[in-house]
């Protein structure tokens, strides 16, 4: 064992302890998160505009407090840009993560110094807590890739603007900085396509440990070290012990991925965003990941089949309950208050509390009343792919309300297989009959002559990234969407079809 091994190990076992003491105290924790935000807050223009001096509870917040998302919270952000202090947290922010809008062009999400050091421990205590319950610390010993978006900063104001990922390459440890690849150089890269090339030519000959990123773009990665080398990624690398995602369900990619590196790794899934690091995958032998309760965030939750009706009941962690899908609200230390993340969790445990990511609250499909959500169509496609010989490499789902020749409406699936079925009518079966099993509004539909069962089209190898690319997303923090309730992206794969 190496000597930085062993230190993995020690401080490791001391921030499992530590973490510990409010693992323990859930409610109390959350309770002290609330009350020293609103402290802080109290300093700031938001928190005079909404009378946080007057606020002693969570039902004051509540009252004083409206949810809200971006476009609500844009104005304050646009004082801050202009130069302002205090506007949502004392100060100013150090960092503006820079991400993809809908309705408003680009998102700035404010960073500040209190909330980036709890997004670095949070990326460090992942590692760290796998160390701690597995014992293995060796491939803190080899090489380790981060696929990101490129470090370079533009700055307003004082202020510097990048990609959340970007930003990150600035927090790598020293203790890691001869460990990592890509090199400075080529992580500057923007064109992701010549990156991805780069980073082949500059790992292929390394001892690969730990490699990360958003799956898609790790597939793309994988698959161009085949090309280079003519070898499963777990032979050309053969001490490549984990692999850590974030982003998307990895299950979907799963079947993929072991085929594409030849064996079994462990892996560890992180919910991160610009907006703040929520959870961690905590053990290799059960589902679900941490929520952090002690890292400057302040969770509420509204039932996502309440989300759009008229004043939600917004619940703290000692209301919820398990197995129900719900939105994620947050106020955190970088100074968003009752902000809406977009997306929807399920609790799996209240001892530990341990959730999954169950989809996007704007991602739907209800185009009939059928309140499709993303984990009832991902998981009605790891059940078809477990079920036959077919490899995924990408999917989505859109709702096709017009369908020619007086045929009734339907759900339409585009997929891009590594491996199609070789009974594809079996494999559309498989999914119909598990849509209808999970949803019942679906299921009323389809057997009142309302819907027809799905239909599935073929998207050619490598079509989901070239449709990407024709719209600016290829790479980096980008993920195709998995459904919508418009026809926008099934508009954009048509020249994609097989």
């Amino acid at each position: 064992m190496s000597l930085k091994s062993f230190a993995a190990k020690i401080f490791a076992k001391r921030i499992a302890q530590k973490n510990q003491k409010w693992v323990n105290n859930p409610v109390a924790t959350q309770e002290k998160v609330f009350k020293d935000l609103v402290a802080s807050g109290m300093q700031t223009k938001f928190g005079r505009d909404h009378d946080f001096s007057s606020i002693k509870s969570h039902e004051d917040f509540v009252n004083k407090v409206p949810v809200r998302d971006y476009e609500e919270l844009k104005d304050y952000v646009l004082e801050i840009i202009k130069g302002d202090q205090d506007v949502l947290w004392p100060g100013k922010p150090i960092y503006f993560a820079k991400t993809s809008g809908t309705t408003s062009g680009a998102k700035y999400i404010p960073i500040t110094k209190a909330s980036i050091k709890h997004q670095v421990e949070a990326s460090r205590n992942a590692i760290l807590n796998y160390i701690h319950e597995t014992g293995n610390a060796d491939f803190v010993d080899g090489k380790m890739i981060f696929l990101q978006g490129s470090p370079i900063l533009e700055e307003k104001n004082g202020i510097k603007l990048g990609r959340l990922s970007g930003i990150s390459a600035h927090y790598v440890p020293n203790y890691l900085q001869k460990n990592r690849l890509p090199s400075w150089e080529t992580n500057c890269i923007e064109d992701w396509e010549t990156k991805v090339d780069k980073i082949v030519e500059e790992t292929k000959n390394e001892n690969m440990t730990v490699i990360a990123g958003i799956p898609s773009w790790v597939q793309m990665y994988f698959e161009k070290l085949n090309a280079k080398s003519g070898k499963k990624v777990g032979e050309l690398f053969k001490e490549f012990q984990l692999f850590i995602y974030g982003g998307v369900n990895y299950e979907p990619y799963r079947a993929k991925f072991e085929n594409l590196i030849g064996r079994k790794v462990d892996s560890i899934e992180l919910f991160p965003a610009s907006e703040g690091f929520f959870a961690y995958q905590d053990s290799q032998k059960e589902k679900g990941m941490l929520l952090l309760l002690n890292s400057g965030i302040f969770y509420e939750f509204i039932k996502a089949d309440e989300f759009f009706s008229d004043n939600p009941k917004r619940l703290t962690i000692a209301d919820v309950a398990l197995d129900v899908d719900y939105a994620m609200i947050i106020s955190s230390n970088a100074g968003l208050w009752a902000y809406n993340i977009g997306d929807t969790v399920r609790f799996i445990s209240k001892d530990p509390y341990k959730i999954v990511v169950s989809g996007r609250i704007k991602h739907f499909i209800s185009a009939f009343g059928e309140h499709v959500i993303a984990k009832e169509v991902e998981e009605a496609l790891k059940l078809a792919v477990e079920q036959s010989d077919a490899v995924v490499n990408e999917f989505t789902v859109a709702p096709q309300t017009s369908p020619n020749d007086g045929e009734l409406p339907y759900h339409e699936w585009f997929i891009e297989f590594e491996k199609e079925p070789s009974e594809p009518a079996k494999f559309s079966q498989t999914i119909e009959e598990s849509m209808q099993k999970q949803n019942s509004y679906y299921y009323d539909l389809i057997s009142g002559n309302i819907l027809q069962p799905l239909k599935v089209n073929t998207i050619k190898r490598g079509g989901f990234q070239e449709y990407m690319k024709t719209i600016g997303k290829l790479g980096g923090q980008n993920k195709v969407q998995r459904l919508s309730n418009d026809r926008k992206v099934a508009d954009g794969l048509q020249p994609f079809k097989i």
